[in-house]
Formats: structure tokens, sequence, C-alpha cells
């Protein structure tokens, strides 16, 4: 009877200790599953430390991806004082003065002159030149008109703010009234020179005087013509 006893008490010790064993080890693995024994590192002083700072007080580096960054560095100023890249084309406005003389007629006539030059390179230019003017009658006759028009060459340098220039351009004229000393439409040839003061890059005045030859009434006239007005760039 005491034998079945002993066996019952030993079998109950040993159930019982490997309970607590098992429940110890399950407190453990709960222990190093849910505690860290380190503190988060958003807590720690380490967390607020950066390598690179992105304070508002930082000067701000511009992307090559930003839009505006890359209009600005691509933008060529076109009007630099000195060897520039500046506007090909040249349209002058002026208010023309030309003194006539001859034999037959003797007028001071007063109009508008028009020019249009291409630049080919910094120095070299083609040109186109209409000039239309009126005076008082002489005498008992009409009113003096003249027309004259014809192409020819520009060479002057742009590189400063005062640019001299010279110029022929060779034609025809149409002078009226009619008179009895031949034909109103004649040879002209008109060479001077100018200068130009840059206002900005679209902008110049221009002050211009020129001899100016025809042969109107089958002679020779040796005349001279001054114009002042502005010029346009583009």
């Amino acid at each position: 009877m005491i034998k079945p006893i002993l066996g019952m008490a030993l079998v109950l010790v040993t159930t019982c200790a490997a309970g607590a064993q098992e429940r110890s080890s399950a407190a453990t693995s709960e222990s190093n599953t849910t505690d860290n024994v380190a503190a988060p590192f958003n807590g720690a002083a380490g967390a607020d430390v950066h390598l690179f700072s992105t304070s508002s007080s930082a000067t701000p580096v511009p992307s090559s991806a930003d839009p505006a960054a890359g209009a600005a560095a691509a933008a060529k100023p076109k009007f630099v004082f000195g060897d520039r890249d500046d506007y090909r084309w040249q349209l002058g406005l002026g208010v023309e003065f030309i003194r006539f003389q001859s034999n037959v007629l003797d007028a001071s006539i007063v109009g508008v002159n028009t020019t249009l030059s291409y630049y080919t390179n910094t120095w070299f230019a083609l040109e186109g030149s209409v000039v239309t003017a009126f005076g008082p009658p002489p005498e008992d006759n009409d009113h003096v008109k003249y027309f004259g028009g014809g192409g020819g060459i520009r060479i002057g340098g742009r590189r400063a703010r005062f640019e001299p220039w010279g110029h022929v351009i060779v034609g025809g004229a149409h002078l009226q009234p009619q008179t009895a000393a031949g034909s109103r439409t004649a040879l002209s040839v008109t060479a001077g020179g100018g200068v130009d003061y840059r206002v900005n890059s679209r902008l110049s005045l221009r002050a211009e005087m020129d001899y100016l030859y025809t042969n109107f009434y089958s002679q020779n006239q040796n005349n001279f013509q001054a114009t002042a007005g502005v010029v346009f760039h583009f």
C-alpha cells in the first residue's frame, strides 16, 4: 500500500516541476520579445544629428532640372558693348533736307528718308534707300516734288555706343515740275556717312550728311542732303 502512494507522489512532483520550468521559459521568451533593453533611436540624443543641414538659412543650390534656372543660364544678351551678337536688320526713318541747285531749278526741299540695311557681318551691310521730298513752287510753276531710290552698301563698326558709318547708293530720281529743259528722270548717286548713337538694343539716333549727284536736264548737279532720324534694330 505504501509503494503505490509513493509512486503517485513522485509522479505529481515531477509534473509540477516540469510545469514550473515551462512557465519560466515562456516568461523569459516574452520578456525578450516585448522589452528592449536599448532605448529607441528616436529618443536618443543622436537622432537630431543630420549630416546635411536643411535649414532655411542655407544657400539654395539651383537644380539643373529647374526650368527658370535653365532659362537664365541659357539667355544671352543681344546688346553688349564690345564684340556683341547684334541684330542684323536696321530700319532708318528720318527727316530729309535737300538743297537742289541747277541752271533750271533752284530749290530747298524737305521730306522723308527711309533706309533698310542688312548686315552680313559686324561691319558690312547691303542697303536700300527711298527718299521723298517737297518744296514751295519756284516763281509761277508747280510745287517741287523729288522722288529717289536705289541700292548700295554700308560700311561701319558696331562695337561702341557711337557708331560711325559710310555708304554709297546708286539709283534713279524723278523731279517735278516739268520744264522745257529736258527729262524729269535722272541717274542719282548718293555718297556720304553719318553716326548712330545707340540708345538701347532696339533703338538708335542717327545724323547723316551726303553728297547727291544727279543729271537732270542733261546737266550734272552736285548737291547735298542732310538727314536726322531714328533707327530700329531687329
